[in-house]
């Protein structure tokens, strides 16, 4: 686009100016909000796993997975429950400490990376779950989480590698 033409030029003064001060609004604020947001509910989602409601909630889907489902046979269904509830919570702090600490925020977010890929694959792993059906809307959540987990990951691994470079 050349300079001076179309809606996303900063020289015109119909909107351009508006365009750029939004442009870099978001662009300075996102970050932290997707952050934040993941760190949210990762702490949320871990805490409900400690109540009866959410274990029941999710055993139909551990208990098929290959991965998951010999647990039950070592734990009790609250058990395992709150074994994923404090994963959640432990990985929600990790990611919560990058601006101190960005090598243990870039691990949590790391493992967020692994537990939404496993939570994906419940759809090929747990009868009849869909993405039309409850439990499938459910994990369609987990798509956008692990796209935040990815980026959270790289972002902050890269201000560790950077931080490593300044002290070295």
């Amino acid at each position: 686009m050349s300079q001076g033409t179309g809606i996303l030029s900063s020289s015109e003064p119909s909107g351009g100016a508006f365009i750029d001060t939004w442009a870099a609004f978001c662009a300075r604020v996102g970050p932290n909000a997707t952050r934040y947001a993941l760190v949210l509910l990762l702490l949320l989602f871990g805490s409900a796993k400690w109540t009866a409601g959410e274990a029941m909630a999710i055993q139909p889907l551990v208990s098929h997975s290959p991965f998951f489902g010999w647990l039950y046979g070592v734990l009790s269904v609250q058990g395992v429950s709150i074994f994923f509830g404090g994963f959640e919570i432990a990985a929600g702090v990790l990611i919560a400490l990058r601006p101190w600490l960005p090598l243990l925020s870039g691990i949590g977010s790391s493992f967020c990376i692994v537990m939404f890929l496993t939570t994906l694959s419940f759809f090929f792993t747990t009868p009849g779950v869909t993405a039309a059906d409850a439990n499938g809307q459910f994990l369609l959540k987990d798509v956008v989480l692990l796209g935040a987990s990815i980026w959270t990951a790289g972002e902050a691994l890269q201000a560790a590698r950077r931080r490593g470079a300044r002290t070295a």
